[in-house]
């Protein structure tokens, strides 16, 4: 449970400087999260982990739904050097010799789009976090770059260099990992068990909000300040029903993996390193 607050939402601007430094892609990549400013929230509740294969396949059975991936019948993955589709793939079948819930009961459910979400989070009697109550739960009442701190650790956080055992800070070392690792595991997840790394937990001791799969929030993708310039591609998204994504995922660089870190995402969309987690008001 999080007490009612105003909380700061957005990176400082000294921070995008830092990063801008020191990777490889421009500080126009990250702009969309400034300015930071305070947001009032409602007393509220977070689930501590995202939500699971085996819990999504109770409410599967419970209900009967059927995901868009099913519906369309198959789904996307990055293969060994960009995305595609492949047939069959869905949250269930994540690889086709996989059976998630039997398999792989308590790693992240991963292939569903924003109104698989949403359906669940309905039936669980709870709602998508709003993008503002996700990273006041990641960093806590003071702002932060991660959930334990400024300084990145990628032992406490299931991403790219988690897995490779070494730092990532460019693409070219991220592809030398990647390839692979894909040749080895094709689409499959590699996505922990939920919770595993208690060092990653945020100051309200909530599990995963830096990597393992990114997740959809209740809030449209909006810019901060309609006055300020941005890249134009973020132009392009605001206000044409796009959702905000937080927190990155199993195969993301440490910058993607940030408190403020924004993706613009369509509702429609499904992928292996995206899931999510539920919220509920307290009165």
């Amino acid at each position: 449970m999080i007490s009612e607050a105003t909380a700061a939402v957005g990176s400082p601007e000294s921070h995008l400087d830092t990063i801008a430094a020191c990777q490889h892609y421009p500080r126009s990549w990250f702009e969309d999260e400034t300015p930071q400013h305070m947001v009032r929230l409602d007393a509220f509740a977070i689930d501590r982990t995202p939500v699971t294969n085996a819990m999504f396949a109770a409410f599967v059975e419970a209900t009967g739904h059927v995901t868009a991936a099913e519906r369309r019948g198959y789904g996307l993955v990055y293969g060994r050097d960009y995305w595609t589709t492949v047939s069959g793939i869905c949250w269930r079948h994540p690889h086709p010799r996989l059976d998630a819930p039997r398999d792989r009961p308590n790693h992240p459910v991963v292939h569903v789009d924003h109104t698989d979400a949403t359906t669940y989070a309905i039936w669980a009697g709870k709602r998508l976090p709003s993008e503002a109550e996700w990273e006041h739960s990641a960093h806590g009442p003071d702002w932060m770059a991660w959930p334990w701190g400024n300084t990145w650790d990628r032992a406490r956080a299931v991403t790219a260099e988690y897995w490779a055992g070494i730092e990532i800070r460019d693409l070219a070392t991220w592809k030398a990992w990647w390839q692979p690792h894909y040749e080895s595991h094709g689409p499959a997840p590699a996505t922990s068990e939920v919770g595993v790394l208690t060092n990653g937990r945020s100051p309200f001791g909530v599990l995963d909000m830096a990597g393992n799969v990114a997740e959809w929030t209740a809030t449209p993708y909006l810019l901060y300040d309609r006055h300020r310039i941005y890249d134009p591609n973020y132009r392009a998204v605001a206000d044409h029903g796009h959702f905000v994504v937080r927190g990155g995922g199993w195969k993301s660089f440490r910058w993607q993996t940030r408190t403020s870190e924004r993706i613009a995402v369509s509702p429609e969309y499904s992928a292996p390193d995206l899931g999510f987690r539920c919220a509920r008001d307290l009165n």
